[in-house]
């Protein structure tokens, strides 16, 4: 089996391109090592349920852009595989057990806020983000200064690499490091 990507698309205040989002997540997560029978979901929410997520889970009140949620705590591809206790009436393991990698949740329409003051493309912000939540996933973080240098020089390798925005002017800022990480 090979990494799978769950894509979903739970707003209406911007487009999705659902198919091109989780293309670049398994791009990034196979260039990160992870291979085998992986899942990850890639959600794609309104303001108010970002906010519930936000304020529920971090206690912070209103919308953020992007929250990730490893189904374990601890670094790295760690993930949680269901059901490793035995199978179903009348079925045989085959293969390996799936690993559940966890949750990417984006709010577009905050992308699209950023996107602004940054002064992007709502697509470049929207590759950055589901970058960054995949990173977090994988047990990166940003809590001190050199964490965050680390994080944000990969971002920037694993999009000049894997992210295509439409028109050569996106192309020519992710090759010169244009993106705010």
């Amino acid at each position: 089996m090979a990494v799978d990507v769950f894509a979903a698309d739970e707003q209406s205040d911007r487009p999705i391109d659902l198919d091109r989002w989780a293309t670049l997540a398994r791009e990034v997560l196979r260039a990160r090592g992870v291979k085998g029978a992986v899942e990850v979901s890639l959600l794609f929410v309104d303001e108010e349920s970002i906010s519930a997520l936000n304020e529920r889970f971090l206690s912070r009140p209103g919308p953020t852009d992007v929250l990730a949620f490893p189904i374990e705590d601890e670094p790295g591809p760690s993930g949680r595989s269901p059901d490793l206790g035995g199978t179903g009436p009348g079925s045989d393991v085959v293969g390996e057990p799936l690993l559940l990698l966890g949750d990417v949740v984006i709010c577009p329409s905050v992308a699209a806020a950023n996107a602004v003051v940054n002064e992007v493309a709502f697509e470049d912000e929207l590759a950055l983000l589901v970058v960054h939540g995949l990173l977090h996933l994988l047990g990166m973080d940003h809590e001190e200064e050199a964490e965050a240098q680390r994080m944000e020089k990969l971002e920037r390798k694993l999009l000049a690499r894997f992210h295509r925005p439409e028109g050569t002017q996106g192309a020519v800022a992710l090759e010169e490091g244009g993106l705010p990480a």
